[in-house]
């Protein structure tokens, strides 16, 4: 409500006096409120290509979830599929190296926890909990060195598994760290099996 002075004078005695002003809103009230809507939506519109340009791309949002297919992959034989810009090794692992991996001491473990994406984060680094739920042969999981990223050599090293020959991190038949520098087993994405032959990754 907007307010006005009026400076009087009655007989030589001048007196100032507030006059309130109780008028709706004019033609100029309207003009200010309109102007400030059309400034915010040109903000907007201005902002908006900034702030869309932040999400992912179509190729990205495509790769976040791939099906590969596994039908040809043989006992004792491996593949790598791409997934987010990462190799990820699916090997149907032979019986000689499923019963390596569950004949081991889960004390003797470098990391105990299973690091799968399917599982709780703490779950134990049983051959089990590595392996995909129901098909104990199948491997699936991220093939990253959890040293300094490298790329490890598959059926190799010390313990039949990978071996990363950068720096000399070894890793079993189930993918877990058994010596060198990395910290961890390499990790195990979210995954399913669609069918018999087919694995979906993400």
């Amino acid at each position: 409500m907007a307010g006005r002075k009026l400076r009087l004078c009655f007989k030589g005695v001048a007196a100032t006096v507030s006059v309130h002003d109780t008028a709706e809103p004019n033609r100029r009230d309207f003009l200010y409120i309109a102007t400030g809507a059309v400034g915010a939506v040109g903000v907007a519109a201005v902002a908006w290509p900034f702030i869309d340009q932040m999400n992912p791309d179509a190729a990205t949002l495509a790769l976040a979830e791939i099906d590969v297919d596994i039908s040809q992959v043989a006992e004792g034989q491996s593949i790598t599929a791409k997934w987010r810009g990462k190799p990820v090794f699916i090997r149907q692992r032979t019986a000689k190296e499923v019963e390596e991996a569950k004949a081991v001491d889960l004390g003797s473990l470098k990391d105990p926890v299973a690091r799968n994406a399917n599982l709780p984060s703490d779950a134990e680094a049983t051959d089990a909990n590595r392996a995909a739920e129901g098909k104990e042969q199948w491997l699936v999981m991220i093939g990253v060195c959890t040293h300094l990223g490298c790329i490890p050599l598959g059926q190799s090293g010390p313990y039949d598994g990978w071996f990363c020959p950068c720096h000399g991190s070894a890793y079993d038949t189930a993918g877990r760290i058994r010596q060198g520098p990395a910290p961890e087993n390499m990790a195990i994405p979210p995954f399913e099996f669609t069918t018999d032959t087919n694995i979906r990754i993400g």
